[in-house]
């Protein structure tokens, strides 16, 4: 008799989805993903990929490609608003974790592995925006969209981000996205400027007493720089800046940096396309599965930006996912022990981020003072406790496994 491969369906097409698609299809799945925007190219601002990221991308054969597409970022430099050099991070880092980090156009990586998903033959479905999900014993698990269609398979992973539909299924009573009290503003810009300015292939951090303004080099072409400004919101959301006409928000901007050092100011002059987003997280959920579906990525633990973490620790659940479903036959129990390793490393990024977010909001002159300079003594002390971050192997097995008579519980 021959067995049938079981059937994953994957919801979200962003970073995530597609990665782990790639990957179960290479360990024998059946997979389809879904994604509830239309499919499109050149959308989306600058991020970073750490080594810790950028190895799931060389085990589905993209590393080299976004290497070459992208920026190698030989560190981070931070300063204060006027300038004064503040340190230096994530040297050497190819050196260190065998990859480096690399900033990039998120356009060019989403497209990067969609076009990877559909060389392996992975089932690609746009417009489909998931409403009902119904997982009954003995039957297959069914998503319903709101075309009227739907789908069946095995079991279901929820890479659908922040707002995710899945999420409401899984936790229906857990915490919604936490708006962090900042919102971000970015762009892209000439590498003229950047290159004019002397800046290094690197990520310059500013902090002001109120906000923060990053940028850097992301791809080899003439406009291959970004930069971003994070600000409180002083209770003007992201939708309301959205609503704004470009010149409405190149003047903000400029308000907002006025007397910030070079070239922070002729950076904001040549933004051409201000991208508006809203910085949230989603605190600890109860759960990350119920029954044959889970959640992974920013669906179950969206962080706000920090280190290139965010889509870097989405790429670590894809692997992992898959690694945990090989080992481990029965898909609730595989869940388990997902949740059970992943949780705790996540949900330590998430916290950190967060913290490190609040160094971004409104300081008095003294109070500015005194972080920039714990900030120059301490980021020696910081770098080199970070290797937790960067050097994770994904392919080494960090926790024990279940086993059936187990029972998944949270630790306090």
């Amino acid at each position: 008799m021959t067995h049938r491969p079981r059937k994953a369906l994957v919801i979200g097409a962003g970073i995530a989805g597609p990665v782990t698609a790639i990957l179960l299809k290479k360990a024998g799945f059946d997979v389809a993903v879904y994604e509830a925007w239309p499919y499109s190219t050149g959308i989306g601002g600058g991020l970073q990929i750490a080594p810790n990221g950028m190895r799931v991308l060389a085990e589905v054969g993209l590393a080299g490609e976004l290497i070459q597409g992208g920026s190698v970022c030989e560190s981070i430099d931070f300063y204060s608003q006027s300038g004064s050099p503040l340190g230096s991070i994530n040297r050497n880092m190819e050196k260190r974790f065998g990859l480096p980090s690399v900033s990039m156009r998120r356009a060019m990586l989403n497209e990067a592995i969609v076009d990877k998903a559909w060389s392996c033959c992975v089932e690609m479905h746009f417009e489909k925006r998931l409403v009902r999900i119904e997982d009954r014993p003995d039957q297959a698990i069914v998503a319903h969209f709101a075309d009227g269609s739907s789908a069946e398979g095995d079991f279901m992973i929820g890479a659908d981000g922040v707002h995710s539909a899945v999420r409401s299924h899984v936790a229906p009573d857990g915490p919604m996205p936490s708006d962090t009290g900042l919102v971000g503003f970015g762009g892209f810009v000439p590498r003229a400027l950047l290159e004019a300015a002397g800046t290094r292939p690197s990520l310059a951090m500013t902090f002001g007493r109120s906000g923060f303004f990053g940028y850097g080099f992301c791809a080899p072409d003439a406009h291959g720089a970004m930069c971003w400004s994070s600000q409180p919101t002083h209770d003007i959301d992201a939708a309301t800046f959205r609503a704004m006409d470009q010149a409405a928000l190149k003047r903000h901007l400029k308000r907002f940096h006025a007397g910030w050092h070079d070239p922070i100011p002729q950076l904001i002059d040549a933004l051409e396309e201000i991208i508006v987003t809203p910085t949230l997280d989603v605190a600890t959920l109860p759960n990350w599965s119920r029954g044959r579906t889970l959640l992974i990525g920013d669906a179950a633990h969206a962080t706000s930006p920090h280190a290139g973490q965010g889509a870097s620790i989405a790429l670590e659940d894809a692997y992992r996912l898959v690694r945990t479903l090989q080992d481990e036959p029965d898909i609730g129990i595989a869940f388990q022990n997902f949740e059970r390793e992943r949780r705790p490393r996540a949900e330590r990024l998430v916290a950190l981020a967060r913290r490190n977010g609040n160094q971004k909001k409104e300081f008095s002159r003294t109070a500015a003072w005194i972080r920039d300079h714990m900030i120059k003594l301490m980021l020696p002390l910081n770098a080199r406790g970070q290797d937790w971050i960067y050097g994770y192997d994904v392919r080494e097995v960090r926790t024990p496994p279940q086993t059936s008579g187990q029972r998944y519980r949270k630790a306090a």
